[in-house]
């Protein structure tokens, strides 16, 4: 019997049962991405092993304990930053890590060292590590993370009570800290605004201002705007203005809505204090839509003076700058775009079809750069993810590139 000393990382995925009942086959292929693009190459990277994989969970090895933190952080990091995708539908880990001797046979490994990792995993909160005293005592001092303390634990089959610690990167420090650091800087989480149009179908269009906002506000050097992929995980619940405030640590919050029919749009948007919950500024926008640029200017600026903020003249160019003055190039963009993670995620049908629609785009406006873009990654996609035909990407990468240097 081969025994030897070893760092045992264990990962589930945060509610599989429910996934699976909502979309079976999604789900697998998400998983299996997410596999291929982000769990396996990182414990690779820092000199681990799979060693079982058990629908959604995996076991790893580890010569180091630092090595298994680190990769175990890196994980999350990665696969919180790589969804676009609800909350509900995305792929989520938890993370259990324990250094202990363990038997080894053949390619597999048993033993209690094992076990405490798998119990482990269990005391993470979704998208958290977890780690047993032993793996925070060999760490301390030799990574730059922050440990808490979360007591002693009874877990199942295991005699002595396990000292858990949970672990993240000191990047993410105490709120308190990081408000210090921004004292002199405003930041704002922009909401999904809701869509109001009255059909599912539209939904596309509300999210898409959402995002453009974000991305005109975060042109702005005096303002922190919290990332679309953290702020779209509220979408379409019901939000306490000030404990969301405080758990993102933002000083302000924009929420709002879109309703589209026909040739008008209607956009309402108020930006509240996290601190007061009172409105610092409110507006409704009834336009033309062919009117939706100028007015994506107005609601940046409006926002930008209620903040009491001054646009230099670079950033109010950066934010006029839409990559297009074609409202339909714009539409079929958003469109586009609204379906590029759930194609990136399901099949090879779904990604054709954005690719048509990136393409239409390009036919109506030629020098549409972000359009070009997105057909550029759509390409790719189809071919070396899901195995389909046609052209790599290269071609409009490079026709990006070249109407848009920067982009």
């Amino acid at each position: 019997m081969q025994r030897k000393l070893t760092a045992i990382l264990s990962a589930d995925v945060v509610g599989y049962s429910s996934l699976m009942e909502a979309d079976e086959s999604g789900t697998l292929e998400r998983l299996k991405a997410n596999r291929a693009r982000i769990f396996d190459p990182q414990v690779t990277g820092f000199g681990g092993r799979v060693f079982k994989l058990m629908g959604d969970g995996t076991l790893a090895e580890f010569g180091s304990a630092i090595a298994a933190v680190s990769c175990a952080l890196a994980i999350q990091d990665a696969t919180e930053a790589d969804s676009r995708l609800p909350a509900a539908r995305r792929i989520r880990y938890r993370i259990g890590i324990n250094l202990g001797e363990v038997i080894v046979e053949g390619d597999d490994i048993y033993g209690e060292g094992v076990n405490v990792a798998a119990r482990l995993q269990t005391l993470a909160e979704p998208g958290g590590v977890a780690l047993s005293r032993i793996v925070r005592d060999q760490v301390e001092g030799k990574a730059p993370v922050l440990f808490e303390d979360m007591g002693e634990h009874t877990v199942k089959n295991i005699e002595r009570p396990v000292h858990v610690f949970s672990v993240r990167a000191a990047a993410q420090e105490k709120p308190e800290i990081r408000a210090v650091e921004r004292k002199d800087k405003l930041s704002v989480c922009v909401l999904p605004f809701a869509n109001m149009s009255g059909d599912v179908e539209q939904e596309y269009f509300s999210d898409g201002i959402s995002e453009d906002i974000i991305t005109d506000l975060s042109k702005v050097s005096a303002l922190s705007v919290l990332s679309r992929n953290a702020s779209f995980m509220y979408k379409g619940k019901t939000v306490d203005i000030p404990k969301l405030a405080r758990e993102l640590n933002v000083s302000h919050v924009l929420e709002g809505s879109v309703r589209k029919s026909g040739g008008r749009v209607r956009i309402t948007a108020q930006l509240i204090s996290g601190a007061s919950n009172d409105h610092v500024w409110a507006e409704r926008y009834d336009r033309d839509l062919s009117d939706i640029f100028a007015l994506q200017d107005e609601i940046s600026e409006a926002i930008v003076k209620a903040l009491k903020l001054k646009l230099v003249p670079e950033e109010k160019k950066a934010i006029e700058n839409r990559g297009t003055t074609n409202v339909e190039a714009y539409n079929l963009l958003l469109m586009a775009r609204q379906g590029y993670a759930a194609a990136y995620e399901n099949n090879l049908r779904d990604m054709e079809g954005l690719i048509r629609i990136c393409r239409r785009a390009t036919e109506v406006d030629p020098n549409y750069a972000q359009a070009w873009a997105l057909m550029a990654l759509g390409q790719m996609t189809l071919r070396f993810m899901h195995g389909g035909h046609g052209e790599d990407g290269l071609a409009a990468a490079e026709r990006a590139l070249a109407l848009n240097p920067g982009l």
